[in-house]
This record gives structure tokens, C-alpha cells and sequence, in this order.
């Protein structure tokens, strides 16, 4: 889809929710649309139900986190309409405090993936029906993807096969020094390869 089309369809839904839709940009070929919270349920349910747009698939939810600023987190909702063949990102902004609403009720497949930002992030979700903990311990503390979790003085939890049970011990984000080749790989060889000799014939 072109970049006019995309705005085209930006502008439209500003225009349908000039209260609730707060920005539209075209980036990089892609429409991000920024909704006001509160909007959320109501901005997604009719992506998904108007037959103009028909955004049917929930691809994926996900966090960002911008420390620097006084709401420091988006949450991500990408969208997909196999009618029209387009995609669409709609995000909202909050803070540690305030829950953005679940759209469970509007795309049962958001379920796991609220409750994997969550965890990671620390996002609540208001009327959610089973935040919970999903990759880290129930007693873990903190949220590892937040730009200010300190990467040392945590506990792993771990399952040692030499002695059998459950073991405790401090995390250890070890990782050799490897030096990195950033050429690519059609420039970077400079030797010649098995059937190079049958190029010049």
C-alpha cells in the first residue's frame, strides 16, 4: 500500500475520532495511529468491525519503554486486515501507575500477550482476566525489559542436573569479547570459492 493511501486512512480515522485519536503518522511505509487510553476498546472494536477497515487479525502487543519520559511506556497493538491486505500499529501512553484497558473482550488472542508486557514491562491492564506472571518466577521482582533493571544482584532459579534439584544462584549475564565483521558477506570474501573458475568461462 502507498504512503498517500496510508495517510488517506490515518486522516480518516481522525476524523471519525477527532477526540480519541491523538496523532497519525506514515513512517518507513507503516501507519501508526496514537489513541487516548480511554479510547482504546472503543478505537480497536471498530478497526475490527468497520467493513472499511477490517482489521480482523491482533498480531501482536508489545511495550516500549522511553524512561526519559514522564509516561515512559507505549503499548504497541499491531493490526492486521487480510481483506485489504494493510496493517496498521495503534499505540497508547501510560505510566507505572496507570492500567491501560485489556482488549481481551475485542481480540481473545490479546490475552497472553497483555499478560507477556506485563510482566516484562510492568504495564498493567485494567479488567484483565488473568494477569498474571508468565515467563518470570512468580516471586521474581521487578520487570526485566524496563530500561532501568540493573542486569546484576538478581537470583536465577535453575534445575542442576549434577545435583539433582532445584538451585539458587546470582545471575551472570557473561558474554565473551567477539570481535565483529560488518561487511557484508558478497564483499567481505576475498578468496575465491569451489566453481569461481567457471565464472570467467
Amino acid at each position: 500500500m502507498d504512503e498517500q493511501a496510508l495517510r488517506e486512512l490515518g486522516e480518516t480515522l481522525q476524523a471519525i475520532f477527532a477526540e480519541h485519536v491523538l496523532a497519525a503518522a506514515v513512517d518507513r511505509g507503516e501507519l501508526t495511529v496514537t489513541v487516548a487510553p480511554e479510547s482504546l476498546v472503543r478505537v480497536l472494536s471498530f478497526l475490527r468491525d468497520d467493513v472499511n477497515f477490517h482489521f480482523r487479525q491482533l498480531m501482536d502487543v508489545c511495550g516500549v519503554d522511553h524512561p526519559e519520559r514522564e509516561k515512559r511506556f507505549d503499548v504497541v497493538y499491531n493490526l492486521l486486515s487480510l481483506t485489504h491486505n494493510r496493517r496498521i500499529r495503534v499505540k497508547v501512553m501510560t505510566d507505572e501507575h496507570e492500567p491501560v484497558p485489556s482488549v481481551t473482550g475485542v481480540f481473545n488472542s490479546a490475552n497472553w500477550w497483555e499478560r507477556e508486557t506485563w510482566d516484562m514491562f510492568g504495564i498493567m491492564f485494567a479488567d484483565h482476566p488473568d494477569l498474571r506472571r508468565m515467563l518470570c518466577d512468580y516471586g521474581f521482582e521487578g520487570h526485566p525489559l524496563r530500561k532501568d533493571f540493573p542486569l546484576t544482584g538478581y537470583v536465577e532459579v535453575r534445575y542442576d542436573n549434577e545435583r539433582k534439584r532445584v538451585v539458587y544462584e546470582p545471575v551472570k549475564l557473561e558474554q565473551e569479547f567477539r570481535n565483529f565483521d560488518f561487511l557484508s558477506p558478497w564483499e567481505g570474501i576475498q578468496a575465491s570459492l569451489p566453481g569461481d573458475e567457471k565464472a570467467g568461462s
